[in-house]
């Protein structure tokens, strides 16, 4: 695990586009794990920049989505599809064949969610998953309690999860059909099948779920910690999300020694 403390949010995701435009570069069919949610904002403004600045090609790479609510219609503008076309499928050239979300729609959602895990397979697996993290520490929509071992479900969230959840206001939709309590999501043993992972937290509302992930005990009540388990994975924090680390200065050691040697071209 690798912890990069950044002064600023910019800077962090900066830092995890520019290794993801990199990747892109090295292979054209990428395969991407992605997240919603205001986190990973800035990383997908800074892939269409470079799509339509830069021409970076993207018809070749392919796309999972971590999550998606059940109830909402996928064309409805609080739906996660409708964010990932406003922040990044409607300013790159992916090809709509290549973008994937777990299922959420029509009869047998659990033989659905097994389709979704073997088309993941069937692509070679995701090479980079990007990540935010709630106050909770869910990761994906995966819960406290949720199974360390667990894959593609419909899952039930919790009312923390709910109230950190801006996009669905319970009080102003009367008919309650906008507001899900289910949503699918990738499990934890989906997350840490990926080749790499990109987690970005900011602020200091998820400063103890950011600790407990990379210094507390791995625990089910506590579903981040689990990339503890992984063995190529990197926080991207800013200096408020990382204020309860013990070892900040440890981790910026660390780092400071990983640049010095891929100067030297030892790494």
């Amino acid at each position: 695990m690798q912890v990069i403390v950044c002064d600023q949010p910019d800077e962090a995701t900066e830092l995890a586009a520019n290794e993801i435009l990199a990747a892109l570069e090295k292979k054209p069919d990428l395969v991407l794990g992605l997240a919603t949610g205001s986190t990973p904002i800035g990383i997908y403004s800074r892939l269409v920049r470079a799509h339509q600045e830069d021409k970076v090609d993207f018809s070749r790479v392919r796309t999972f989505n971590l999550d998606e609510f059940v109830g909402p219609p996928s064309d409805h503008p609080r739906s996660y599809r409708s964010f990932m076309r406003k922040h990044l499928f409607d300013g790159v050239n992916v090809n709509e064949g290549n973008i994937h979300f777990p299922p959420v729609e029509g009869p047998a959602l659990r033989d659905k969610c097994r389709d979704f895990e073997a088309t993941i397979r069937d692509a070679g697996g995701i090479d980079i998953q990007i990540l935010g993290i709630g106050r909770n520490g869910h990761i994906g929509f995966n819960e406290p309690t949720s199974s360390l071992a667990s894959r593609t479900r419909i899952k039930t969230l919790t009312e923390k999860t709910l109230l950190d959840n801006s996009r669905f206001d319970r009080e102003k939709d009367s008919t309650q059909k906008l507001a899900p309590t289910l949503a699918a999501t990738a499990g934890i043993g989906t997350i840490l099948d990926a080749r790499r992972i990109m987690l970005q937290a900011f602020g200091r509302a998820k400063a103890e779920a950011v600790r407990v992930s990379i210094e507390g005990p791995i625990s089910s009540f506590w579903p981040g910690s689990a990339l503890q388990l992984h063995d190529d994975v990197t926080f991207y924090l800013d200096l408020e999300s990382s204020a309860l680390l013990t070892m900040v200065d440890y981790y910026r050691q660390v780092r400071k020694n990983a640049q010095e040697l891929e100067e030297r071209g030892l790494m």
